[in-house]
């Protein structure tokens, strides 16, 4: 063998143990890796995948349309007029949509119980993701809706409030100790009530504006030329601004629920492309409903209804009772009452719901007492239902008069958390692209791609970050300050200061650089799990196409 071909024999020899030893360190990284992350879809197994595509469908409906659209949108036409009305709901529904895209696209591709809560410490920081868990917790364990419940029921009987409130702690509680398919029926049902009940004050709405009523002249687009827009805290158009921009403020909140197409991802079959479909229609569809149920609001009622600014708490307080009453149409608030109800005891059902699973998402990634990982036979993480549930007799306070003004005080404090919520979407996906790029991935490479999803999450993080900024504005008009307002506005953002720096203090946590983002183990889930895309549905198509 000559010299040359013994150097070059020598060369690749020590090229070939340099790529070992690559190899080898690279190995030993990943493992140390997912030693630390732990694998992020492991708690998953202790879950019951109970619940089908129809059910989170349903599920996401229930959690939009809650008692707000039914009793407190007089306060919001009120507030900004009907044509301004019209254009809040547009105008956040355009964001939020943008906002629901690139949450869509980052739960399919990380499809885990608590979504958002799980996907901060993924791609951003252990500090961000645990800051924004326990402010859900906080957000969700207040039993306001119960408490809503027992003033509902009011409508028909004298008992007292704190009889009815023990009666749907009892059958709440009862909903959420068994299989999540029983829970996810249960809510099915409420939800098409719900459904029936949107299209019928549709419908309704435009018969009466359309003169279909007797004794009821045609009402075309009267109110809108009568109020198009309300003056707020000045004259002119600054005033008619400020006052649709308070209203474009809390009209946030009205779009809350979409937020849970992907929150049951852990006790979802199909996971992926559960959410990937119903995420897909869900919007849609939510957009398309409160759209049309508030056209038709505004078409028959105008802004400066003497009744409309103050809610009763039943549905004599509910514009849409006021406008049917006064065109002479009987029962209906006794049906509308009851639909309310329904709503109350869904969004209550939801909250303990919630609760549980973020405790759940927490404990999975060591930011809560393990015992919230404990599931029982059922798949049931029920420590976190039995937690939740010891907070739900805070509900026994709105018996009280004086107590309920306190409880209610507290309670507005949670105004600004959805705000914090999407925002914190926002920035999920937007280390999500970062890491993609720096890593030689594209978004082509994700199991399901949304439109407008890469820059959509910055359009709309820029608008929430603007809106929650300016939410209290009205405390910084000379003679406006209510300590109350600025505090339930501006509270969330210290509290969230708090727990962020005080767990990376704690934890010494750092801010995850794009190229230790671990997209790996994601992808490889992706590869290793392939979803059968199931056949679409024969039969009563027209039925089926609201939930599936």
């Amino acid at each position: 063998m000559s010299k040359n071909e013994s150097g070059s024999l020598e060369k690749t020899s020590i090229e070939s143990q340099k790529k070992t030893l690559d190899v080898s360190v690279q190995d030993v990284e990943s493992l140390i890796s997912v030693s630390v992350e732990d694998n992020v879809f492991q708690a998953e197994h202790n879950l019951e995948r109970g619940l089908k595509q129809r059910h989170i469908q349903m599920l996401s409906l229930v959690g939009v349309f809650g008692t707000g659209l039914f009793l407190s949108s007089g306060k919001t036409l009120a507030l900004c007029g009907n044509v301004g009305m019209v254009l809040s709901y547009l105008f956040i529904g355009i964001l939020v949509g943008l906002n629901q895209l690139a949450m869509i696209e980052m739960s399919c591709l990380m499809p885990v119980t608590g979504s958002y809560i799980r996907h901060g410490e993924h791609f951003v920081d252990r500090a961000f993701s645990f800051a924004l868990g326990w402010i859900c917790v906080y957000q969700q364990i207040l039993p306001s809706e119960i408490a809503a419940t027992s003033v509902v029921m009011g409508y028909w009987s004298d008992l007292n409030p704190a009889v009815w409130v023990t009666v749907f702690l009892v059958i709440i509680i009862g909903c959420n100790s068994y299989r999540i398919r029983f829970y996810g029926e249960i809510e099915f049902f409420f939800g098409v009530l719900k459904i029936l009940l949107i299209s019928g004050l549709i419908i309704v709405s435009a018969v009466m504006d359309l003169g279909g009523v007797a004794n009821v002249d045609r009402i075309g687009f009267r109110y809108w030329k009568q109020t198009p827009f309300r003056e707020y805290y000045t004259d002119g158009d600054l005033g008619k601004f400020l006052s649709w921009w308070k209203a474009a403020g809390s009209v946030v909140y009205a779009f809350g629920g979409v937020n849970s197409i992907s929150f049951y991802a852990g006790e979802t079959q199909k996971p992926r492309h559960s959410i990937y479909t119903a995420g897909k229609r869900i919007f849609f569809r939510v957009f398309t409903l409160y759209l049309l149920t508030v056209f038709g609001l505004t078409l028959i009622l105008p802004a400066d209804h003497p009744k409309i600014a103050n809610t009763t708490g039943d549905s004599t307080g509910s514009p849409f009772v006021i406008a049917i009453q006064e065109a002479g149409i009987k029962v209906l608030p006794d049906i509308i009452n009851a639909i309310v109800l329904t709503s109350a005891f869904s969004a209550a059902n939801l909250s303990l719901f919630k609760t549980s699973r973020d405790l759940f998402a927490l404990a999975a990634k060591g930011q809560a007492p393990k015992i919230f990982i404990k599931t029982n036979r059922f798949g049931l993480p029920y420590w976190g239902v039995i937690i939740a549930a010891l907070f739900m007799p805070l509900a026994y306070m709105s018996t009280s008069a004086s107590a309920s003004t306190v409880f209610g005080w507290f309670q507005n404090l949670t105004s600004s958390n959805l705000l914090i919520t999407w925002i914190s979407i926002d920035i999920n996906h937007i280390a999500l692209q970062k890491a993609l790029k720096a890593q030689g991935y594209s978004r082509d490479d994700l199991p399901y791609k949304m439109p407008f999803a890469d820059y959509g999450a910055w359009i709309s993080l820029a608008f929430f970050i603007l809106l929650l900024l300016t939410g209290g504005y009205s405390n910084f008009l000379k003679g406006n300050f209510d300590i109350s307002s600025f505090f339930s506005a501006y509270f969330v953002i210290p509290l969230y200061a708090v727990l962020f720096f005080g767990w990376k203090i704690f934890q010494k946590t750092s801010i995850r650089k794009s190229l230790e983002v671990d997209l790996q183990t994601l992808f490889k889930d992706v590869e290793e799990n392939p979803e059968e895309i199931p056949p679409p549905n024969r039969g009563w198509r027209l039925i089926k196409y609201l939930w599936e």
